[in-house]
């Protein structure tokens, strides 16, 4: 392996990538010229209170990066890389390699990892041993999300599939079906008024996406299950019965992310820039989801989005390399800009008071939040392509005095890598604070910083 991976921490100059023009921020332009989306630049003015926006012009477009998008080996052969036990906090613990496609997708749950990624495969691995895997019929495996014995995958031909574990082989997968199901799309097509509009002029049942499947997230407590598309929607599925509640046409572009929060907020991210808020309401007999306020409006793509598990703060990652967030507490206003990388944000996750970040720059940023104020801890380098997807578990070992937590970060250089987190974890980074609320510093020869506060002005 090589030498950056055993402290899994570096400080390296990173690629330029601002002639690239695709900003669909989920795909590389290899792959197909019908799911690409004009590249929008960075000089955006924000719609919530106390919006500061300080973005950097031609740095929008994530990758397209040839050296990753070769064809897979006609022999896929899986391997684990283990490393020393006794490793400094905050570090690369191991990696998981089959070569058979790009990850685009991971998901966490006890014991087991799922990875799904473009060949159609979701490869189930225990303890960070291979364990087993299933295939669909079709579709890359964009988005995974676990819910007791069912396993959801978002593809990109639009469909969502169901799997269950079986209760003899917890190694054995079954397909359980796939949302909407035969049943409603039969009964839903005989009404003419079930149709809608989509692009090209087609029409389609609102019940089916008509692009591919980005996102999918959770709301475990009411039990329902949302989907984003590049078709600009998002709908909502009751997870008991895979019925299909609800459509909602959110965007101007693709939807490229979707997340579930506390009391019935979800929050909505797009290649058009914005990030808005819905919430669920009661209406007669059943509920429905109201658009509620646009929290950024910008002319660079939305790639992601998280929130921490109090549903406190939210998290969203742009294709300029920005992380914004916004503090619940304060009616959603404005917190502040993380800047720790210099291309596009492609994933987010959030684990207690510590938020990560990865890029299409191949590092993953680790941010300690406390209160307004974020640390960036360290920079986890080691890819070799962009990080695409990122999945976080409790450490074995961690403590109350001392939480750790396992990450797990996906990459278009085919691999899993596996880290090991520490919220106590020090070295890297110089941090100061500065009067007015507003904190921020920088790590060495990378000019990543953090600015929190919510008193800025718009630019």
């Amino acid at each position: 392996m090589l030498a950056a991976e055993t402290n899994g921490i570096s400080r390296r100059p990173t690629p330029n990538y601002s002639n690239i023009m695709h900003s669909d921020p989920n795909i590389s332009a290899p792959f197909s010229n019908e799911d690409e989306y004009p590249t929008r630049r960075s000089s955006a003015s924000g719609t919530s209170p106390g919006f500061h926006d300080n973005r950097l012009s031609g740095e929008g477009s994530p990758m397209t990066m040839s050296p990753w998008n070769q064809t897979s080996s006609s022999n896929p052969k899986s391997s684990w890389s283990q490393f020393e036990e006794n490793v400094p906090q905050n570090c690369l613990i191991g990696s998981m390699t089959r070569e058979e496609g790009h990850i685009y997708s991971l998901a966490t749950t006890g014991e087991l990892l799922y990875t799904g990624s473009d060949s159609k495969n979701i490869r189930v691995w225990k303890n960070l041993k291979e364990f087993s895997g299933f295939k669909s019929n079709s579709g890359l495996v964009k988005a995974i999300v676990i819910s007791g014995d069912k396993i959801f995958t978002g593809h990109q031909d639009g469909k969502i599939r169901v799997w269950k574990v079986s209760a003899k082989n917890a190694s054995v997968h079954k397909r359980a079906g796939t949302l909407p199901t035969l049943k409603d799309i039969f009964k839903s097509s005989i009404n003419p008024s079930n149709y809608v509009e989509v692009r090209r002029r087609r029409s389609a049942l609102w019940i089916r996406h008509s692009d591919a499947i980005s996102c999918l997230s959770l709301n475990e407590e009411q039990g329902l299950l949302y989907s984003a598309s590049w078709d600009r929607t998002f709908k909502v599925w009751r997870v008991s019965d895979s019925k299909c509640l609800e459509s909602i046409s959110a965007h101007d572009d693709a939807v490229n992310s979707v997340v579930a929060s506390c009391e019935g907020m979800v929050f909505t991210g797009s290649a058009d820039g914005s990030v808005k808020v819905w919430r669920r309401e009661l209406q007669g007999k059943g509920t429905k989801h109201v658009f509620v306020q646009t929290l950024l409006k910008q002319e660079c793509a939305v790639t992601a989005l998280c929130v921490n598990a109090s549903g406190s703060v939210v998290y969203c990652g742009s294709s300029d390399g920005l992380v914004n967030f916004w503090e619940r507490e304060k009616q959603l206003s404005h917190g502040g800009v993380l800047r720790g990388h210099k291309v596009a944000v492609l994933c987010l996750a959030a684990a207690a008071n510590l938020v990560f970040s990865g890029s299409a720059d191949k590092t993953i940023c680790v941010w300690k939040r406390e209160g307004v104020v974020h640390t960036c801890l360290s920079v986890l380098t080691g890819h070799n392509g962009p990080v695409k997807c990122l999945a976080v578990g409790e450490d074995k070992e961690s403590t109350a005095k001392n939480p750790r937590w396992v990450v797990y970060s996906g990459s278009l250089d085919k691999s899993v890598k596996v880290w090991r987190v520490s919220e106590t974890a020090e070295g890297g980074v110089s941090s100061f604070r500065s009067e007015g609320g507003v904190s921020s510093f920088r790590t060495d020869g990378e000019g990543a910083d953090s600015v929190g506060g919510g008193s800025h002005k718009r630019r």
